[in-house]
């Protein structure tokens, strides 16, 4: 049955169950990942199973798929183990997809057995209404369960409703109820009112500050002008005392100059006596 419906749903390779007999981990994967691929072609399951690693991560994914997008239900160790169990676990998931071949195509046993190849069954453009249609059942389940409780309470609270109805209204206690909202009003709209009050103290407080500042900067930049636009007294003296001290220094370098070079000649007068002794 497994290899006819294999065939029958456009798998391009022989499936035969000798196969089987032996663990064929690469043809199972295989064959997984082309009914995920049937099943909805955009998924995005890797096909890697080169490491044990790969492979126990791909049946993990292809088990989540299955479980949260068709409900089935596989079991991992057996389609692991790659050999005639794997074969019962995918008979589950083409049992689901050659059953909605036969529901949606049933002309499909008038087309001769060498178009049976050829049938390509592509359930991804119905994945949306799928999805649509199962979010639509989990909401009326949800509130089918809310209407039910509020169903439930609807004895007490007729009776709560219908003491209410039939209770006279009372004009006074309606009075002070409305006294007391129109004072609860009152005070917020009082509090409103001196916190804008208070935020315009703030800001002309500022404001003066603001003033005050620019009040001392201008009378600090005035008095800078005014000591830069003022000679001190003791000037005059300073200039006379450095134009003294340039001609001392002057004098200085000229007299440092010439000891050097007397020293210079003097090293000279004794280095050649030396040699003449010598």
């Amino acid at each position: 049955d497994f290899t006819e419906m294999m065939r029958a749903l456009g798998y391009p390779r022989i499936i035969s169950m000798e196969n089987f007999h032996t663990p064929n981990f690469m043809l199972v994967s295989e064959v997984l990942l082309w009914l995920v691929k049937r099943y909805e072609p955009h998924s995005d399951i890797p096909g890697d199973v080169e490491t044990e690693q790969d492979r126990v991560f791909f049946i993990k994914a292809v088990a989540q798929f299955m479980a949260t997008k068709a409900h089935i239900k596989l079991n991992t160790k057996r389609l692991y183990q790659a050999d005639g169990y794997a074969v019962k676990e995918l008979l589950k998931v083409t049992s689901v997809l050659y059953g909605a071949m036969n529901t949606q195509g049933g002309e499909r046993a008038d087309l001769p057995e060498d178009d049976s190849t050829k049938f390509k069954f592509d359930l991804g453009s119905k994945v949306a209404d799928l999805k649509a249609a199962r979010q639509l059942a989990s909401e009326i389940t949800s509130k089918g369960a809310v209407l039910y409780d509020l169903l439930g309470k609807e004895v007490e609270l007729r009776e709560a409703r219908t003491e209410s109805i039939a209770r006279p209204l009372e004009i006074n206690e309606a009075e002070k109820v409305m006294k007391i909202a129109i004072n609860s009003v009152l005070e917020e709209v009082q509090k409103t009112k001196d916190m804008l009050n208070n935020v315009a103290l703030d800001e002309a407080s500022l404001e003066a500050k603001i003033e005050k500042r620019k009040l001392e900067l201008e009378r600090s930049q005035k008095r800078l002008q005014t000591l830069q636009s003022v000679r001190p007294a003791f000037m005059d003296e300073y200039e006379k005392i450095e134009k003294q001290l340039e001609k001392q220094y002057s004098t200085y370098l000229e007299r440092f100059r010439n000891l050097t070079y007397m020293e210079q000649l003097l090293d000279d007068q004794r280095r050649t006596e030396q040699e003449m002794f010598e």
